[in-house]
């Protein structure tokens, strides 16, 4: 069974750092992008950054510099480093992994084959 597990959420004051991680099992994904997404009340999910199966990564530009993406394919496990977090990035943050590896594939919704179920961040102001 492939399973996708974010853990790492929490509640976190605005300006400061948590780090989110995503545990793959079931599956080699070391030839899969990895991506973090999250999805606010009320709005629909967005892209955050993503990490190839080359290691190349690209950013949603309102967290370029902020948040960093990383990963460790021994041990199954994807990060994102979130720093200087705002209040409006409130939300539920998904892992995702696509067979996809093309940047343009990568930020699109529809190319990815699995998710997890999320994991909470709340920044409070």
């Amino acid at each position: 069974q492939v399973q996708l597990v974010e853990s790492g959420g929490g509640l976190v004051q605005a300006g400061g750092s948590l780090r989110l991680s995503c545990t793959t099992s079931g599956r080699t994904f070391d030839n899969y992008a990895l991506s973090w997404w999250r999805q606010a009340p009320g709005k629909v999910r967005e892209f955050v950054a993503v990490i190839t199966n080359m290691y190349n990564t690209d950013y949603e530009n309102s967290v370029e510099g902020r948040f960093t993406i990383s990963r460790e394919n021994a041990k199954n496990t994807m990060y994102l480093e979130m720093n200087s977090t705002e209040p409006e990035e409130t939300a539920v943050y998904y892992c995702a992994a696509s067979s996809f590896n093309d940047r343009q594939s990568v930020r699109v919704f529809t190319a990815y084959d699995y998710w997890g179920q999320g994991t909470q961040v709340t920044v409070s102001s």
